[in-house]
This record gives structure tokens, C-alpha cells and sequence, in this order.
């Protein structure tokens, strides 16, 4: 056995067989696309080639993981598109060497390969993988606001198929391991590393004439539409309109997949490598790319790492009591289960359990990757009771039951005298301070405010808030814990609403207040949607229900000590469901008709308006003016949460603004959007609002003073 080492890949000769073993074994955790590694890979291509009697190449890694992608730390500064360009032609050269060495080149894929390391996979002529849960296979770039600029978009619909290939690389979701398989993205699995590498080595034994990839030989056809043809343009085309129907043109990268599968595949390969790199660099320098970078990479890795958060090494919970069956508590208690603690799901009502027992049934039935043993192991670790004693012991309660203090006093006093020592009680409120909450606990130390987001299985956020008296315990013990259900914690200090729910709300009244100025409900839910917000607002309000609003609405006056029964967007809304019945989705009416699959915006709407405030008409209407006033009105609320000290970190405001309230995600976050937009511009554009709407619109002394000074939230890349 002949064996060298570079910066970046262990090499090692069989004679016997003449395989060359390349590893890539770059230095730290794990491998990653920069130019160590294209420079690596290359050296060892060199090598191996160089090796008397060679007769195939397997390419695997030394790491847990293939490669985890490209050099964000390298990516995210880069501004100049000659040094991109020139960056990503060299990579690409090092990938047709490899699939153009002349001998069977196979990768055993021994962990996750996403991104840049997918690509490289790609690049080589067979692919074998881990068939393990833990292993992600794909190509994710659209999320970070670049388009795959190694060949992914090129290689794979050739590999797969047009319409395959587009679905994934504009997904951005990268594909478990079984599932790569049956998409044809890599030809075999294997239970073991080491039956990976043997399979990817027998490959190159068995196979000594596959040297050339099906994209480099005459006559050589992609699975389903040829390009070109009538098909494929139609392909093309849908795709085309369902990216708009689903990011109304805030996605230019998502869009660039499009353009660049649709060019490049008629060429001639490399040149479609050209055509690629094009749209790749266009999307890589833009000012999007750079904010989506620094959230949902850099941000995302704080939050997942508790950067500045108190952080326990084990938070210690083992049996976890839920006060309410409903759909939050239905949710928490499976997710817990599945993390292997015990759980006891509590509720007033037998028919409440008998649901939330059947969710969980049908939740653990989605879980493919696992056996039905496991799946039942999770559903037999959860009990449900209407009986308070089934909580003794329990090491944390999260409280779920409606939002009225009264009903969550109640249930505080009576299930706390039954809990084991240092038990920690949380609750799931959306918007009662926690310090009020605490009133009712003889442990007000061990009292904190965890808010998950519906539905709990999906939705990635957990908002932490710490009341006046939570100790730095009991937070790093939940921090802990929202790790270990792999969640993003942010951690906010208390106060109505925290930071998520009365940023959300100003979004939410703001569409109603335009409602009942005049504004075209239609045109209001369009700007939402073209201004990068996920959910249209009026849509939202009729998920969660417009008489919860209405209660929301009447907290706030309690906690906040205001009358607002004269605001035209809240005479509005109790018009609607105190004379109207339009209670929201849960009732087939709301803003919306809701009929089988058919929705419109209520035609009685307008002429309830005309009811209530006669002929209005607002003097300036339009996609542009209503979008600046729905963005506007929140970066003003997440700005004061910073004054007041609501928020302590800005990347909490970023996270937990984009993961939980669905703020526009191609904006990097509502500090990103102020720095892109210009404070000073900000403050004007909000002084503007005020003096034509009132001063609730005025902006926040925090945001004048920056524009005073000239300063930014987050430096210029």
C-alpha cells in the first residue's frame, strides 16, 4: 500500500487492485469547499494518476461527514465578481478533471454531503451512501441566496431529470439518505462507513470502462423532457409560476436555478458550466446574499450555539408534565417523547386527550426513517390524564392552557405542590408577562416563559423569556433543553408580548387599519407577499381567529392600561365577529369565504367598512405604499424592543423575527432591512406616517439617534 498526505486529502495505492483511496481529511471538524480543498483535491487527483497500474479512484472522507459545502467565511465577504468568477472556474476545472481522469472515479458518501460537497460528489461517476437517518444529500444554496456554482445545476437535472432537479436545488431542502436514493441522486446504499467504501470500491473493480460521464458521450440523453423540447419549455414554465405564486419575485436566486437549468442544458457541458457560474455570481455578490448569509448562517450558528446565553451542560428534565391537550400541548408532548423524556399530558377534558393521543399517533406514522417499534417506543413514553397526581415528580411543567391568567393562576397553584425538587414551571403564554405569571408561584426563581410557535413539530423557534426574578439557572437549563429538541432558542427579557408576539401584532392590526382606511383587502395581502412576508396578513388573522385577536386586543389593554375601543381597525374586527359571526378559518368566515378548497376575500367587507366609517378613501394606495407601511410599522416595534431592552441581542432580533413570525426571510431579518433601506431613510419614511396617520407612528429614539450618527446595525460587507 502507497500512501501520501496533502493539505486537504489522505491518499493510499492498492497495488493489489490498483484502487486509489482519496480522503478528504481537511484540517478541524469537518471538510468544506474552499480553496485548501479544491487545491487538495487536485494534488491527490495529480497523485493518483501519477500511480503505475491505476485502474479507479474511490473518493470518501476521514470526517463523521463527505463535506459539509462551501467556505461561508470565504463566500460572505466577496464583493468583486472577477475574484468570484475566477474562484469558482478554478473549482469547477479541478471537478471535470476528476470525471474526465480517464478510470473509474466512485465517492463513497460516508456522511452528509450538502451543497459544494454534493457537488463534488457529482462530479465522480457513481455514488454510494450511508443509509442512515443522520445523512443529508442535496444542494441547499437558495437559502443562503446563491444557486449551486459547482455544476448542481447542470449535473444533476442530467443526472435525474428536469423536473427532479428542480424541485430540489429550488427547495433548497436537502433529501435524507433513503429518499436521495429513490430520487436517483446517489445509485446505491450501505449500512456501514466501511460498507460504503467497499461498495464504491467494488464499483470501480466491476466497472473499468465507466470512465466517461453520460454528459461527455455522443448521443447521450437525461432522464424524461430532452432540452429544448416542448416539454421541457413547459416544465420550465410552471416552474417559473409557481416560484412567483410562492416567493412573489423576493427570491431572485430561487428564479436563477430556473434561467440557469434552462440555458445551460442544451450546451455543450463546459459551456454550461459558464452559464451557471454567471448567474451564480450575480446572485453570490448582491447585497440579499450577503444579509441572508449573516442570518441565516452566522445568526442561525449563535443562536444554535447560545452565543452570550447562560447555557447548562444538561438540563436535567426527565419527566415533563403539560397542562393542556390542545394542538401547542398535543404538539410538545410528542416532540419531548421523541427526545426520550417521559410525559404527562394533563387536561380538563377526556376528549381533548383522546385528540392529542391521536395526533401523536399520526405524528410518529410520519416518521419514515424510524421502525414501528420506534415509532410506538415514542407514543408509550407519553400519558394522558385528567387527573393532577399523574404529575408528581415532574422535573418541568410548560403550561398550555388558555390565555387568561386566571385559568393559569388556577393550574399553577394546584400542580405545583406535586413537583420534584428544583422543578422548573414555564409557561407557553404568547403574550402575558411572565413576572405577572409568577405572581401565583411559590418559586417565582424557577418560573420562566417558554413560547413555542404552532405547530410546535415544524416550527423552529423557541422564544425564552425571563421574568424579573428567573435565576441564570433555570434560563440555562431551558436553553439546554431547546437545543436538545432542536429548536432555536433567542432569549428576550419580559414584557407584554415579549418581542415576537407585539412585533407580529403590529403587522397583523396594520393590515386591518388599512382595511378600514379603504385600502383593497386584495392589493394589502399582494404587498405583504411582495414585500418577502411569508404569510399574507388577513389570511394569518383567520388562522389564529380573529375573536382571539379581539382577546388579545382586550389583554393588551389590561397589561398596558390603554382604551383602544375606539381604534377603527379594532371597531372593525369586533364588527365582524360580534355582528357577523366571522369568527376565522376554525368557522368557514373571517376576512376570507372559505369554501372546500376555494377562498376569496369576503365580498361584504367593503360595504361593512362604508358602514362603520361612511366613504373613505385613502389618499395614497397602491402595492409599493401599502408594503412600506406593513414593513415599516415593524422594524419601528423590533427597533423599541431594543430600547426598552426587550431585546438584548440583534441577532435575537433577526432569528427569532424570520424563524418564528415569518418576517421576510430575503431581507436577512428587520435590522438587515433598516441598514439596506438607511436608518435616516427610516426615520423620515416613519415621520412621514405620523404626521399623515398619528404619532404612534413616530420613530423610536433609538432609530433617530443612529441616523443622527450615521450608524448601522451590522457593519457593511
Amino acid at each position: 500500500m502507497t500512501t501520501a498526505r496533502n493539505e486537504a486529502v489522505e491518499m493510499a495505492f492498492d497495488a493489489a487492485t490498483g484502487v486509489a483511496t482519496l480522503s478528504l481529511a481537511m484540517e478541524g471538524r469537518a471538510n468544506k469547499v474552499d480553496e485548501t480543498f479544491a487545491r487538495g483535491l487536485n494534488g491527490a487527483l495529480d497523485w493518483a494518476k501519477a500511480q503505475a497500474g491505476l485502474k479507479g479512484v474511490v473518493l470518501t472522507s476521514s470526517h463523521k461527514n463527505f463535506c459539509v459545502g462551501a467556505d461561508i467565511d470565504g463566500l460572505y465577504p466577496q464583493r468583486t465578481p472577477k475574484d468570484t468568477a475566477a474562484y469558482v472556474a478554478g473549482l469547477n476545472s479541478v471537478f471535470r478533471k476528476m470525471e474526465t481522469l480517464g478510470v473509474p472515479v466512485a465517492c463513497a458518501l460516508v456522511g452528509s454531503a450538502l451543497g459544494g460537497g454534493y457537488e463534488t460528489a457529482l462530479a465522480t461517476h457513481y455514488r454510494v451512501a450511508l443509509d442512515h437517518g443522520s445523512v443529508q444529500i442535496g444542494l441547499p444554496e437558495v437559502g443562503l441566496g446563491v444557486i449551486p456554482g459547482a455544476g448542481g445545476t447542470q449535473r444533476l437535472p442530467r443526472l435525474i431529470g428536469i423536473q427532479k432537479a428542480l424541485e430540489q436545488i429550488t427547495a433548497g431542502q436537502p433529501a435524507r439518505a433513503e429518499k436521495a436514493h429513490k430520487l436517483g441522486m446517489v445509485e446505491a446504499l450501505a449500512p456501514t462507513r466501511e460498507a460504503v467504501v467497499e461498495a464504491a470500491t467494488r464499483w470501480v473493480i466491476d466497472n473499468p470502462r465507466h470512465t466517461k460521464q453520460p454528459w461527455d458521450q455522443r448521443g447521450s440523453t437525461i432522464p424524461g423532457p430532452q432540452p429544448g423540447s416542448d416539454d421541457a419549455r413547459n416544465m420550465f414554465m410552471a416552474a417559473t409560476a409557481m416560484i412567483f405564486k410562492k416567493t412573489a419575485g423576493t427570491m431572485p436566486q430561487v428564479e436563477a436555478v430556473v434561467s440557469a437549468m434552462q440555458e445551460g442544458l442544451p450546451l455543450e457541458f463546459d459551456r454550461a458550466l459558464e452559464v451557471e457560474r454567471r448567474y451564480f455570481v450575480r446572485c453570490a455578490v448582491s447585497d440579499q446574499s450577503k444579509d441572508m448569509i449573516r442570518t441565516f448562517w452566522y445568526h442561525r450558528n449563535a443562536a444554535l450555539k447560545a452565543e452570550g446565553l447562560p447555557l447548562a451542560e444538561a438540563h436535567g428534565f426527565k419527566k415533563l408534565a403539560i397542562l393542556g391537550a390542545g394542538m401547542m400541548g398535543a404538539g410538545l408532548g410528542f416532540i419531548a417523547a421523541a427526545k426520550g423524556l417521559e410525559v404527562v399530558v394533563k387536561d380538563i377534558a377526556q376528549e381533548a386527550l383522546d385528540a392529542a393521543k391521536a395526533h401523536a399517533a399520526a405524528e410518529a406514522k410520519g416518521k419514515k426513517h424510524l421502525s414501528a417499534e420506534q415509532q410506538q417506543q415514542i407514543l408509550d413514553r407519553i400519558t394522558y390524564t385528567l387527573d393532577y397526581q399523574d404529575c408528581a415528580g415532574a422535573d418541568l411543567v410548560i403550561e398550555a392552557v388558555v390565555e387568561d391568567d386566571r385559568v393559569k393562576y388556577a393550574v399553577t397553584k394546584d400542580v405545583e405542590p406535586l413537583l420534584a425538587a428544583g422543578a422548573v414551571f414555564a409557561s407557553n403564554t404568547s403574550a402575558i408577562p411572565i413576572t405577572h405569571l409568577a405572581k401565583a408561584s411559590e418559586r417565582p426563581e424557577s418560573f420562566i416563559g417558554l413560547h413555542f410557535f404552532s405547530p410546535v413539530e415544524k416550527m423552529p423557534l423557541l422564544e425564552i423569556i425571563r421574568g424579573e426574578r428567573t435565576s441564570d439557572e433555570v434560563v440555562g437549563r431551558c436553553v439546554r433543553f431547546a437545543l436538545d429538541l432542536g429548536k432555536l432558542p433567542i432569549v428576550v427579557n419580559d414584557g407584554y408580548g415579549f418581542f415576537t408576539s407585539r412585533t407580529f401584532a403590529t403587522y397583523l392590526m396594520e393590515a386591518v387599519a388599512m382595511v378600514a382606511e379603504g385600502h383593497d383587502p386584495v392589493l394589502i395581502e399582494w404587498a405583504a407577499r411582495q414585500a418577502g412576508m411569508v404569510v399574507s396578513p388577513l389570511k394569518v388573522y383567520d388562522e389564529v381567529s380573529l375573536r382571539l385577536g379581539i382577546k388579545g386586543i382586550m389583554q393588551r389593554e389590561k397589561y398596558l392600561g390603554e382604551d383602544l375601543s375606539g381604534v377603527p381597525a379594532i371597531r372593525l374586527m369586533k364588527a365582524m365577529v360580534e355582528d357577523h359571526g366571522r369568527i376565522g378559518k376554525v368557522a368557514g368566515k373571517g376576512f376570507y369565504e372559505y369554501a372546500g378548497r376555494e377562498r376569496h376575500i369576503w365580498s361584504g367587507l367593503r360595504p361593512l367598512v362604508r358602514e362603520l366609517f361612511g366613504e373613505v378613501k385613502p389618499d395614497k394606495t397602491g402595492v409599493d405604499v401599502i408594503a412600506d407601511r406593513l414593513m415599516l410599522v415593524q422594524v419601528a416595534e423590533v427597533a423599541r424592543c431594543l430600547e426598552e431592552g426587550i431585546l438584548v441581542r440583534k441577532h435575537d432580533a433577526e432569528v427569532g423575527a424570520i424563524f418564528g413570525i415569518g418576517f421576510a426571510p430575503s431581507s436577512g431579518g428587520p435590522l438587515a432591512w433598516m441598514d439596506r433601506r438607511g436608518i435616516r431613510d427610516v426615520v423620515t419614511a416613519l415621520r412621514g406616517l405620523a404626521d399623515e396617520h398619528g404619532e404612534q407612528y413616530a420613530p423610536p429614539k433609538i432609530l433617530v439617534d443612529m441616523a443622527e450618527r450615521g450608524e448601522r446595525f451590522f457593519p457593511e460587507v
